[in-house]
C-alpha cells in the first residue's frame, strides 16, 4: 500500500489548500497518543502520562504517551466529533504535516504531508505555495515542526536514560466503574522504589539533565486514571 505521507514541494503541491481547523476525528479510536517530554506538564494536570513500546521487536525503544481510554481503540476524550478534554496532545495540532531527517542527509530536515487527510485539499484554507515560492503560512508551519523534531530528540535521550538506569517497569493501574474494577495491564510506569533508591551520583544525573521534573510529573498524573474511570461511566 502507497503511503499516504508524500515529501512537500512546489511542484506537486502548489496548489493544496489546508483547512483551518483540527483534525480530532483522527483521535477517535486512538488508546494513546505519544507525547515530547516537554508535555508532561500539561498533559499530566489533565490526563495520565505513560510510557509505551512502539514496537514489540525492540524492547529498548520506549515512548511517552497520554493514556485516553481504558480500553483498545478508546478515546474517553473524544466526543460527538469534538476534544472534550483539558489538554490536546501537540500531535495532532502538527497534522497534516511530519519532519524527519533527510534519507542519506541525517543533518537536513524534510517536511512530509498526508495527503490522504480531510484538512488537505485545493478549494479552502491557507495555501502553501505562491508559485515557487512558500507562503509565510508554510514558513511558520515549517518553524513550529522543526521545533517539535527538535524536543522529539530531546525525549528520546529521556526515554534512554529512563531504560538505562531501569527506572521503567511494568504495572497495573486499577479503577472503579459503577462498583466494578477495571484493570490496565502492562502500563510502563516509573518504579517509584528504584528512584527513591538511586545513588546520589544517579539522582543528581537526572537533576542536572532536567528530567525529575517531567518524572514527577508522570507520577502526579496517574491519579488521573479516575477521570477516565468517571468519563467512561458518564459514557
Amino acid at each position: 500500500m502507497t503511503s499516504p505521507m508524500k515529501a512537500l514541494n512546489a511542484t506537486e503541491h502548489k496548489n493544496v489548500k489546508i483547512k483551518q481547523e483540527l483534525h480530532i476525528e483522527g483521535t477517535k479510536n486512538q488508546q494513546v497518543l505519544p507525547l515530547l517530554v516537554h508535555e508532561f506538564a500539561k498533559a499530566g494536570s489533565a490526563m495520565p502520562v505513560i510510557f509505551i513500546r512502539p514496537s514489540e521487536e525492540d524492547k529498548n525503544v520506549v515512548q511517552p504517551a497520554s493514556l485516553l481510554g481504558l480500553k483498545p481503540e478508546e478515546n474517553l476524550f473524544y466526543k460527538d466529533g469534538k476534544w472534550v478534554g483539558e489538554y490536546l496532545p501537540a500531535v495532532v495540532t502538527h497534522h497534516p504535516f511530519a519532519m524527519v531527517p533527510t534519507q542519506g542527509e541525517e543533518n537536513r530536515l524534510q517536511m512530509l504531508i498526508n495527503e490522504s487527510s480531510p484538512l488537505v485539499n485545493d478549494a479552502d484554507g491557507d495555501a502553501l505555495f505562491d508559485g515557487e515560492e512558500q507562503t509565510d503560512y508554510l514558513k511558520n508551519r515549517m518553524e513550529s515542526l522543526s521545533n517539535y523534531f527538535g524536543s522529539m530528540q530531546v525525549t528520546r535521550e529521556f526515554c534512554d536514560h529512563l531504560v538505562q538506569k531501569e527506572l521503567l517497569i511494568e504495572q497495573t493501574l486499577s479503577v472503579e466503574i459503577n462498583g466494578e474494577k477495571v484493570q490496565l495491564n502492562g502500563l510502563l510506569l516509573v518504579d517509584e522504589k528504584k528512584l527513591s533508591e538511586m545513588s546520589d551520583e544517579d539522582y543528581l544525573v537526572l537533576r542536572q539533565r532536567g528530567f525529575l521534573a517531567p518524572i514527577y510529573a508522570h507520577l502526579g498524573s496517574l491519579h488521573h486514571a479516575n477521570k477516565l474511570a468517571k468519563l467512561r461511566a458518564e459514557a
